[in-house]
């Protein structure tokens, strides 16, 4: 009993923060100085661009590589001209993790988010310009819902969910795109104003 319970314990683990990191994602987070800023992927590479169109896979918290890969991904953002937001994908990790910078909060403060995912958004939209860290010289018009709901981890292991508005859940809904191989050059050549639905309602997406 005690050993099925085991295996249950570590296939629910496993099921909530996926796999370990492979050999070669430990090798690029450790690589050269861990005290410093990750390279930013670029679509202008096609290796690079792979890794970019690539779906990513949940974070362990308390994986101390995953502490170090929050890091440099914070450098890498801080390194850039007026970036607001990175995602693993856009340092070569196809893992789950973003920083989004908080626009709805007392002093615009970088926050890391670990496994993040969207439970609800409005059907209330915004519509503004977007660009890319990954993307030289794009910048484009979208739409992105005005509302979303985010379930995420920090590296503690705890659980948070919340409300974000405006600006912020714009970039949220941007960075989350990267996690699932999304990029904005693609979104614009499938978007039509002909699916856009403008109510003062939520839309529950599936589980």
């Amino acid at each position: 009993m005690k050993t099925l319970l085991l295996l249950v314990a570590v296939s629910l683990n496993c099921w909530v923060f996926g796999q370990k990191y492979t050999a070669s994602e430990i090798k690029l987070i450790n690589s050269n100085d861990k005290n410093s800023a990750l390279p930013i992927y670029q679509t202008t590479d096609e290796h690079q661009h792979s890794v970019l169109l690539s779906m990513s896979k949940h974070v362990n918290p308390k994986d101390p590589h995953t502490a170090t890969l929050v890091n440099r991904m914070k450098l890498a953002l801080l390194a850039t001209d007026g970036g607001v937001g990175i995602a693993a994908p856009q340092v070569g990790v196809n893992r789950n993790v973003i920083w989004v910078q908080r626009f709805d909060k007392e002093g615009n403060p970088l926050e890391y988010f670990l496994n993040p995912k969207i439970l609800w958004k409005s059907a209330i939209l915004n519509f503004g310009p977007e660009g890319d860290l990954s993307i030289p010289d794009f910048r484009d018009m979208f739409y992105r819902s005005q509302v979303i709901q985010l379930e995420y981890w920090d590296l503690s292991g705890k659980k948070t969910t919340e409300i974000v508005e405006g600006f912020t859940a714009v970039i949220f809904q941007h960075e989350i795109d990267h996690l699932s191989g999304i990029l904005i050059q693609d979104k614009s050549k499938n978007e039509t104003d002909s699916n856009i639905i403008k109510v003062d309602a939520f839309k529950r997406l599936p589980l």
